[in-house]
């Protein structure tokens, strides 16, 4: 046995203060026999083998790990199982649970058993010993890391290691602080089967703006020039306040942390400005501006989030934007799973919503850049896409329940008061049209077809081959010339200064639709704001794309003959004119000429 003064691995240490040596034993190289009290886990073992309510005050206060001696520890296991399976313990049901794993050696052939339940405490005075235990077991634990910080110097460990270790420990003692003592969340998680099935999962109401239910998870994807966190914030402050919010009815005020470490404050206070909002209408929400939490892919940032949650008592939490919050790096799936294990698990047990703000990747069809891990513990996913002039999209695109609304079409809506926006004129509101004449109902009008494509979330300035296979996905019959009608009025609402997008086209006008674009009645010599939306600085210089003219097809002043515009399209092979169910079917070939049914020429002999 090594001395005092030569410790791991013969190391030779002069001035070192030796080790205390206590009763029960000597150190083994470091440390005396670890702290615990073992009476008082006698004490505690013997009365919840006799009462499952002991257990459960006892359970809410000690873990297992908390319990030193090994025998103890397997009693209450023991018991843990009974409890978790409905079954009242008692010490002769110990007994036979141990016997049938073949451990009753460890309990001194059942005699620890007899010895303990023989004469135990009530189930009110169990709690006082279990808090000895706890007690003794944060003792155990420091002592421990003591032991650890010594072993690292001897080994020649740096400053900064040593600071690793302490950090690490102290994270793991204040998350243990926060997120509870015992297992009791364990036998909580426990379905009841009674009150499980008499609850109608289906009738829960949803959030306002139905994007989300309670409790859930959702991610809120797109780039920086879709406005992600304007149209979070004022959906934020409206549920706060219990407003409506698209078009969904008012309810009861939702209480929201929201966490932002994107935006600056002076453009906070102009969005929530230009909402309506004020110091004396802002309703339940909460908001942490640049927070000092630590990272939330880690053990003592979700400690600090979970502190402020309950500081705060929210039922939703708001993340933007969920990059600025994390250490690790994106395209690490670990990343995403210590954040769903140290922070959104947490929030999800205790039945907290999230909304995280993400940013689309280099491909926009992957949705969220970095790792796919990210998106597999949400219940939803919402991209948030700018179709031009005010327009946008939002599409969910991933869901775990399916229940809601699948896509909106929006309208972003602002004006100016001089230099600064208008209070109360930034909204979000459910695009609509002006002359809805109810042909959108009727299948195979180019109605139909616009109506059908803005559902699918298809962009407005997709194409005449896009378009046609979209239509083609979703089993719907389609001409030629309808689909190109669809496609011309669809660009149309980008591409055609005023069209559509502006107050005028809604119940409640505004005289400008949409931070930074001018209003319809505006002289075309004055100038466009430089700001696309309240907070928001330009991102490009210039003005508006002019739509191009098509050619005349009057000829050219000369003599020459003018093209008539043919009455239907043209066969794509022989070039001669469709009709008939070939037209409103949607085929871009004759009969005679189609490649399974016809003699298919080829064109260019």
């Amino acid at each position: 046995m090594p001395t005092d003064d030569t410790l791991l691995n013969g190391a030779h240490v002069e001035n070192v203060h030796p080790f205390p040596r206590d009763q029960q034993g000597d150190h083994d190289g470091f440390t005396m026999t670890s702290p615990h009290d073992a009476e008082a886990e006698a004490l505690v073992i013997g009365a919840v083998m006799h009462d499952a309510a002991a257990y459960q005050a006892c359970a809410a206060i000690i873990d297992r790990d908390d319990i030193y001696i090994p025998a103890h520890r397997l009693l209450w296991d023991t018991v843990a199982g009974l409890v978790a399976a409905g079954t009242p313990p008692h010490p002769v049901l110990v007994r036979a649970e141990i016997e049938k794993l073949g451990r009753l050696r460890e309990v001194d052939g059942g005699n620890l058993i007899n010895l303990l339940g023989a004469d135990y405490l009530p189930a009110s005075s169990a709690p006082h010993f279990a808090e000895q235990i706890y007690e003794t077991a944060r003792q155990r634990r420091y002592d421990q890391h003591a032991n650890e910080l010594k072993a690292a110097i001897i080994r020649g460990a740096t400053g900064e290691d040593l600071d690793a270790l302490v950090t690490n420990f102290n994270q793991g003692e204040q998350l243990r602080e926060t997120t509870g003592r015992g297992p009791a969340h364990l036998v909580a998680a426990l379905l009841d089967w009674g009150t499980f099935y008499a609850t109608d999962f289906g009738a829960i109401q949803l959030l306002p703006g139905k994007l989300m239910g309670p409790g859930q998870q959702i991610t809120v994807v797109g780039d920086g020039k879709a406005g992600k966190s304007l149209f979070v914030q004022e959906w934020a402050w409206r549920m706060a306040t219990g407003q409506s919010f698209l078009g969904d009815k008012p309810q009861d005020p939702v209480r929201i942390l929201y966490l932002d470490a994107e935006n600056g404050q002076e453009q906070v206070q102009e969005r929530f400005l230009s909402f309506g909002a004020g110091p004396l209408s802002m309703g339940e929400l909460r908001y942490a501006s640049f927070p000092p939490v630590r990272p939330l892919d880690t053990a003592g940032g979700g400690a600090d989030l979970i502190a402020l949650v309950k500081a705060t008592n929210a039922e939703l939490v708001v993340i933007d934007t969920v990059s600025r919050f994390i250490s690790g790096p994106e395209n690490d799936a670990d990343t995403w799973l210590n954040l769903y294990r140290h922070t959104l698990l947490p929030l999800k047990r205790d039945r907290i919503a999230s909304a995280r703000l993400d940013h689309f990747g280099k491909d926009k069809d992957r949705g969220g850049r970095g790792s796919s891990a990210k998106t597999q513990d949400v219940d939803h996913v919402w991209e948030l896409a700018a179709q031009g002039g005010g327009a946008l999209t939002l599409k969910r695109t991933h869901t775990r329940t399916g229940i809601g609304p699948e896509h909106f079409s929006l309208l972003r809506q602002a004006r100016r008061d001089g230099d600064n926006w208008a209070v109360g004129g930034t909204r979000h509101v459910l695009m609509t049209y002006e002359h809805d004449t109810g042909m959108a109902a009727i299948p195979g009008t180019v109605e139909h077809i616009i109506a059908t494509l803005d559902k699918a979330g298809l962009p407005n300035d997709a194409g005449n081959r896009v378009v046609r296979g979209k239509l083609t996905e979703l089993q719907i019959s389609a001409g030629n010339d309808k689909i190109a009608k669809a496609v011309a009025t669809r660009k149309a609402r980008t591409e055609m200064p005023g069209s559509d997008v502006s107050g005028e086209a809604f119940r409640d006008p505004l005289p400008q639709t949409f931070p930074g674009t001018r209003s319809r009645n505006t002289p075309g010599t004055d100038e466009t704001p430089g700001q696309t939306f309240p907070g928001t600085l330009p991102e490009t210089p210039g003005t508006p794309p002019v739509p191009t003219v098509p050619p005349s097809k009057r000829g050219n002043g000369q003599g020459t003959p003018g093209t008539d515009d043919t009455p239907d399209p043209l066969c794509t092979v022989c070039d001669k004119p469709l009709h008939g169910y070939r037209l409103d079917r949607g085929y871009d070939t004759c009969l005679s000429c189609d490649p399974e049914t016809g003699s298919h020429p080829d064109p260019a002999a």
